[in-house]
């Protein structure tokens, strides 16, 4: 295991091998049996790029080999920031085979993120594209090639400017003899969602993630004719593998990128490549059934429709059918582990009431109250779980993995979750103290730190506001020194910190003190209270 993660304890993983659950294969080993068994079906569609696995294999080993001639090793640290392109999954496979390690960020992050997140894995390149959605990433990475020197090279896929093209490094020879890394090591690295500061890098290994991703494929039922539509950046974990890309690749399916999730993109490429399966977060969920009322597009190929990374409305969950004309499937998971879905088969009132259940038999799932004590089924508590793809700590972070983990290596989630006797669990809200902004999570006190460096603002505090599409915005709230500061100024200020675009506070307001407790602790519950009184509608 590489330095600075928690592995699992040794019998625990004797007990996963001969589960069968861990079978000791890499993904760089991967793609080669696939590129051999698949060799001429269609892997990845992106754009007017249409790659079958045999080219997307040959492509990812001389990316490999050209990696490797750059001076990139094995175990070296690689941040990845592609928005979903064809080199995208080079890239990741190119890492695999090669046994660096990518730490995959997504293209919202900015300055604020990625230059922490190179620093923290110490990574020695930077992978971004030149633009997308609007945004120069070449000017991201100087920013975080002046800030981390470890950074020793910047590849771009497109116009390189001064930096190298990704595309030349392909010029490399054949790399297909790399060993990579073991199976029990760190495959790749993904992002927590975070609750505080930046985000926690969450260590994955060959043999967990794959394991995730192979039970994902069964349990979705993904054959050679499944057509995945990647609408969600593939960096999120769940267009990752559950079962996502990797998982539609697993079973030899085709994968269509798209740049963007907005029914205008993607319901022509529905139609085009006869996408059999996507997967969205609620609000997007519902912009595509309104869509879909009068849109001129077929969507008949579409046989299943995924909702998770954020708690489905019942009464939307009830109408997918009716508008979209396929199945829906709830899926609730979190990049640290634990994946849950409903399943083909189960009656109805799961698949539109519940989040689903555990992938694994081998999942151990406990809810508890606020004492750590277990709550009878059906009644809500904390989740706490631990599991054959459910890490056992964060990278280099001991101090936050002592209070993240028990003793005795259950995870928790901060997820208040109700589980009924069928093992099915309902999503009621969360411990932590994180805004769910239609799937994308947001660290209340990541911006309020941002907010207390401005000379006008005294003290901050960022809370939820329900919303009808998002279920939840960002609210600032904000005790000035002296004479207020706008709203514009205030997000103006947060962009030139190079905070994410989806960080940035859809509301902000102004308040003379916040309410505290007992202890003199700004009390949020308090402070939600009187914002959804100020806020309410008048009769």
């Amino acid at each position: 295991m590489l330095p600075h993660c928690t592995p699992w304890p040794e019998e625990t993983a004797a007990r996963y091998r001969e589960a069968g659950h861990w079978r000791g294969e890499t993904f760089g080993a991967l793609l080669t049996r696939l590129a051999a068994e698949h060799a001429d079906r269609v892997a990845v569609v992106a754009g007017t790029v249409r790659l079958t696995y045999r080219e997307l294999d040959d492509r990812a080993s001389r990316l490999a080999a050209g990696l490797a001639a750059l001076g990139v090793r094995p175990r070296d640290r690689v941040v990845v920031q592609l928005p979903n392109v064809a080199e995208f999954l080079e890239t990741a496979f190119a890492l695999f085979r090669l046994g660096a390690i990518p730490v995959f960020t997504l293209p919202a992050h900015r300055s604020s993120e990625i230059v922490h997140l190179a620093r923290h894995a110490e990574a020695v390149a930077y992978v971004v594209a030149d633009e997308h959605a609007g945004f120069d990433y070449r000017t991201l990475a100087r920013q975080v090639r002046d800030e981390v020197p470890g950074v020793r090279h910047v590849l771009v896929a497109g116009d390189a400017e001064e930096f190298t093209s990704l595309e030349s490094v392909h010029a490399g020879a054949d790399g297909s003899a790399f060993t990579g890394s073991a199976p029990s090591d760190v495959a790749l690295f993904q992002l927590s969602g975070g609750t505080t500061g930046t985000p926690k890098m969450i260590p994955r290994t060959h043999d967990d993630y794959l394991y995730s991703v192979r039970a994902s494929a069964e349990i979705c039922g993904l054959t050679p004719d499944t057509v995945y539509l990647a609408a969600l950046p593939a960096a999120h974990n769940f267009p990752m593998s559950s079962p996502g890309v990797f998982g539609v690749l697993h079973a030899g399916g085709t994968v269509v990128m798209a740049p963007q999730p907005s029914p205008t993109v993607a319901f022509p490429l529905i139609e085009a490549e006869r996408v059999t399966l996507t997967g969205l977060v609620p609000p997007l969920a519902l912009l595509w059934m309104e869509t879909a009322k009068t849109t001129s597009h077929d969507l008949s190929s579409l046989r299943v429709l995924q909702v998770g990374g954020a708690r489905f409305a019942d009464t939307a969950a009830a109408r997918v059918r009716d508008t979209l004309g396929c199945d829906l499937q709830q899926v609730y998971g979190m990049a640290e582990g634990l994946v849950c879905y409903t399943r083909a088969g189960e009656p109805q009132e799961f698949h539109l009431t519940t989040q689903g259940r555990p992938i694994s038999a081998d999942d151990e799932v406990r809810v508890v109250d606020a004492a750590g004590n277990e709550v009878p089924p059906g009644e809500p508590g904390e989740l706490l779980t631990r599991g054959p793809y459910t890490i056992r700590g964060y990278y280099r972070a001991d101090e936050h993995n002592a209070v993240a983990f028990t003793p005795d290596g259950f995870y928790r989630t901060g997820d208040v979750v109700r589980r009924l006797p069928s093992g099915h669990v309902i999503v009621e809200g969360r411990v932590k103290d994180q805004i769910n902004r239609g799937g994308e999570k947001v660290a209340a006190e990541e911006v309020e730190n941002h907010l207390l460096t401005h000379p006008a603002v005294r003290d901050a505090a960022v809370v939820a506001v329900p919303d009808r599409f998002l279920g939840e915005r960002t609210c600032a709230v904000v005790v000035p020194r002296g004479e207020p500061p706008t709203p514009a100024e205030l997000r103006a200020h947060l962009r030139d910190r190079g905070l994410a675009p989806y960080k940035i506070p859809d509301r902000v307001e102004i308040v003379d003190a916040f309410p505290v407790t007992g202890v003199g602790k700004i009390s949020k519950r308090e402070l939600r209270r009187a914002l959804a009184a100020r806020l309410a509608p008048t009769p």
